[in-house]
């Protein structure tokens, strides 16, 4: 890897040759601008306002531009000179909690490399102190014509050190949040949770930037001749109203997304209704159908009592005297004997 600058760590008495290499590369698909009617590129030259001409790369130099429109001409050697410590060394300046940081400072990462054989005893010893006191470095230097913040880690065996924006770079977050009350229920966030439990951790390593893939598609296709895929349609859905409802379905979409099988839908609902005290009617659609096979119930019950019950008083009755059974026999106990007795029992009357 090339390295786009060298200097040393400067960590307390000791110093550190390093060379400083870029730690990421970007994979983005770059577009020319070009002239729509015939394709031809739009470049850009760079032309001197005074002489009215083109000039090249090497002719172009820096300058400071004064509050009255001055040009003050600045050269890379008096940039070299600045009467920094940092202008040619990362200063470490104190060691902290990796937790310390805000992610919201972190800035271009690159790789410090060893600037040859002498420097790899003191390299790493201070790879091996940051791994045992797990903390980080935080160091000045200076890069591109200013000074900055850097914080150095270890990852693998070597020291890494990420640009960090200065504290007050970084802006307070006003006007951001909500300016409105807002409740969220305890039901709302065990959804909440339950989604993030689903969706669950992912390795880095198998994300990867579709975007760019569909690009490389349409552009191999036009390539070639062909017509570019279309885009898949988008889903159609209406605005969502019920944060419940929405928090069910993604809970469901995710999971069946994972080849899981969503939980069953008394899991997700809402929570019941107290029961009704003791002696109220019950109002729901299953009491309203149990009701009236409960009463029919009952009344045979009730019949069926009263019937063994006159059973066992004509039977009491007919072991006395043949009067008292006579006047203990109801009428309904003589609608159930036969019509032959019925017969003998009127021609003893007559």
């Amino acid at each position: 890897m090339r390295s786009i600058w060298n200097g040393a760590i400067s960590f307390g008495l000791v110093s550190i040759p390093i060379k400083l290499v870029n730690a990421t590369e970007s994979h983005s698909i770059s577009f020319r601008q070009i002239h729509t009617e015939d394709g031809g590129r739009i470049r850009y030259r760079k032309v001197c306002e005074v002489d009215d001409r083109e000039v090249s790369a090497a002719e172009i130099g820096k300058g400071y531009e004064d509050a009255d429109g001055t040009i003050i001409p600045i050269t890379d050697e008096d940039l070299s000179h600045l009467p920094l410590p940092t202008a040619k060394t990362i200063e470490i300046v104190a060691f902290v909690p990796g937790e310390r940081i805000d992610p919201l400072q972190m800035d271009a990462a690159y790789y410090l490399q060893a600037g040859g054989a002498p420097a790899a005893k003191p390299y790493t010893l201070l790879r091996e102190a940051l791994k045992r006191s797990n903390k980080v470095a935080i160091a000045k230097y200076a890069l591109r014509g200013r000074e900055r913040l850097g914080m150095l880690r270890v990852v693998g065996d070597a020291i890494a050190m990420h640009g960090l924006l200065w504290p007050d770079e970084v802006r307070a977050p006003e006007g951001v949040a909500p300016d409105t009350d807002v409740t969220v229920r305890d039901k709302e966030l065990d959804l909440a949770d339950a989604l993030m439990d689903t969706l669950g951790e992912v390795d880095l390593d198998d994300l990867h930037d579709e975007y760019r893939e569909a690009v490389e598609e349409v552009i191999a296709a036009k390539a070639a001749g062909e017509t570019p895929p279309e885009a898949p349609s988008a889903p159609s859905g209406g605005k969502v109203l019920d944060l419940m409802a929405a928090l069910e379905k993604s809970v469901r979409a995710a999971q069946e997304s994972r080849g899981e099988e969503p939980p069953a839908k008394a899991e997700l609902r809402s929570l019941p209704r107290p029961k009704q005290p003791a002696g109220k009617k019950s109002t729901s659609t299953a009491g309203k159908t149990t009701e009236p096979s409960a009463r029919k119930s009952t009344a045979r019950t009730a019949k069926t009592a009263k019937t063994a019950k006159s059973a066992q008083t004509t039977k009491k009755t007919t072991s006395t005297t043949k009067s008292t059974a006579k006047k203990a026999t109801t009428k309904k106990a003589a609608a159930k004997k036969t019509p032959a007795k019925k017969t003998a029992s009127r021609k003893r009357t007559a």
